[in-house]
């Protein structure tokens, strides 16, 4: 028995010499390590040369053209923008003209929607038809549709040849003022003519009488326009 302790007090003598000569051993390794890298000179790594940066170019719009002509979110998408102008509206028929005058307060003329048609005086602002009276010149009308202002001279909308005969308010043939219709059958006779307005009639072509007769509730006046001399019954007030 004491044998065996004694054996195995060696074996652990030994043991324990073997692991302090390791320790040793390393201990000088890692010494010897440090004076060689103390020792030893580090070379400086060689310089390289660094270009500088670029500067930026400038922005230029043509750069960008595609992202302005080439949406990512709609392929369809393009810069070609397409207008389609609305029709032009054609102007309708013009009224016909059969006359204008004066009698100081202001122009009114003689006008019918359409040749042949129901013809009456008109004052600057009335409407004719879808027409308005914006002005009366010397030469020409000034007519009002759809916002624009259209000017036509007098001979432009005077009745054309061959042209029906228009019809005054009161169903009788119509008459320009100064001018009067004359009946081919009957006699002459003087006296108011057809109704042109609603207090105004024409005179009768051949009618002698002065000026002040007063027939029928109508006093005869007679009056120099620009546009020559005016001949027309007034009721008698």
């Amino acid at each position: 028995m004491r044998r065996r302790l004694l054996l195995l007090n060696l074996v652990l003598v030994a043991l324990a010499s073997a692991a302090a000569w390791q320790l040793r051993v390393r201990w000088l390794d890692g010494k010897a390590r440090e004076h060689r890298l103390a020792a030893s000179v580090v070379k400086p790594a060689a310089r390289v040369a660094i270009e500088p940066a670029r500067p930026p170019q400038p922005a230029s719009a043509v750069a960008y053209g595609d992202v302005a002509q080439k949406v990512l979110f709609s392929r369809d998408r393009n810069p070609t923008v397409t207008v389609q102008a609305a029709p032009v509206k054609p102007v309708p028929a013009m009224p016909v003209l059969y006359g204008v005058m004066d009698l100081g307060g202001g122009p009114v003329v003689i006008l019918s929607e359409k040749a042949g048609g129901t013809n009456r005086g008109y004052s600057v602002g009335e409407k004719i038809g879808v027409f308005t009276l914006v002005a009366v010149e010397s030469e020409e009308l000034v007519l009002g549709w759809e916002g624009q202002e259209i000017r036509k001279k007098f001979q432009d909308l005077r009745p054309q040849p061959g042209t029906p005969a228009p019809q005054a308010a009161t169903g009788a043939p119509a008459a320009t003022p100064g001018a009067v219709v004359q009946s081919a059958s009957a006699p002459v006779e003087a006296g108011p003519g057809p109704q042109v307005t609603a207090n105004m009639r024409a005179c009768v072509a051949g009618d002698t009488s002065p000026a002040g007769t007063v027939k029928d509730g109508y006093r005869k006046v007679m009056t120099q326009t620009p546009f020559g001399s005016n001949c027309r019954w007034d009721p008698v007030k």
